[in-house]
């Protein structure tokens, strides 16, 4: 063999480990940007609970006390006084943010975090969460899929006349489904049918719709995107299995 051959042949096989190399360590790239992130949701889903908790703690603390004044007035047969504080606290506990429990650590923040900003801004919500599991996705993909979706409805909601998003998630033949629906004054999709990111004081919808198709299309899903009864629908279909 050739001086020539020899070399020509241990340049291939260098750059063969080469590319396997630069492979493997862009694999692990990907993974570790894949834990940073799971990491990250993790601490704040502990501190979401940690506040929680304490929001817990204080309610309880608040109904004791309001059951012993209330308990007092009846004593004394203010009846009316009663009534009236009973009003007071059942307004109250109108504005208190109920967690919602979905059986998914993932989800669980997701959710919570975006429909408790939604309840802190006078938008109001319906949810009705089955316990799935969505265990075809990666946690990264779920949370950037979720999340665009609640976060376009819940900055959409909050520029409406009727400010009111629903919550549906639930597996129907096979597939895991997610519906988020949200309150609109006119046809988003008369003015913007491809849906294109437009200025901040405008239709916030196109924001991370592109991401969400990308997403549902890797797990060979279906989107659908349309309009009922004056409200903006997203409802996303992955396989079961």
């Amino acid at each position: 063999m050739s001086r020539y051959s020899e070399l020509k042949s241990e340049y291939e096989e260098l750059d063969k480990k080469y590319s396997e190399t630069l492979a493997e360590n862009l694999d692990l790239q990907y993974r570790l940007n894949e834990l940073e992130t799971e990491l990250s949701s993790y601490r704040a889903r502990q501190k979401e609970i940690e506040h929680i908790a304490e929001n817990t703690r204080r309610l309880k603390h608040d109904m004791r006390n309001h059951i012993m004044v209330i308990a007092s007035y009846l004593s004394s047969g203010e009846i009316q006084e009663a009534k009236e504080y009973l009003s007071v606290v059942l307004d109250k506990l109108d504005r208190v943010y109920s967690y919602i429990q979905t059986g998914n650590s993932v989800m669980n923040y997701i959710i919570n975090t975006k429909l408790e900003y939604a309840h802190r801004n006078g938008v109001k919500f319906k949810a009705e969460i089955e316990n799935i599991s969505f265990a075809k996705m990666g946690s990264v993909d779920f949370s950037a899929l979720l999340s665009n979706i609640l976060d376009n409805a819940v900055e959409a909601s909050m520029n409406a006349s009727r400010k009111f998003i629903y919550v549906s998630v639930c597996r129907k033949q096979g597939w895991d489904c997610v519906t988020v629906k949200n309150g609109i004054d006119r046809s988003v999709l008369n003015s913007n049918p491809e849906l294109i990111s437009t200025k901040p004081d405008k239709d916030k919808h196109g924001i991370g719709i592109e991401q969400i198709k990308s997403i549902v299309k890797k797990y060979d899903g279906m989107i659908d995107i349309y309009e009922s009864d004056g409200m903006f629908c997203v409802s996303v279909m992955i396989p079961s299995e």
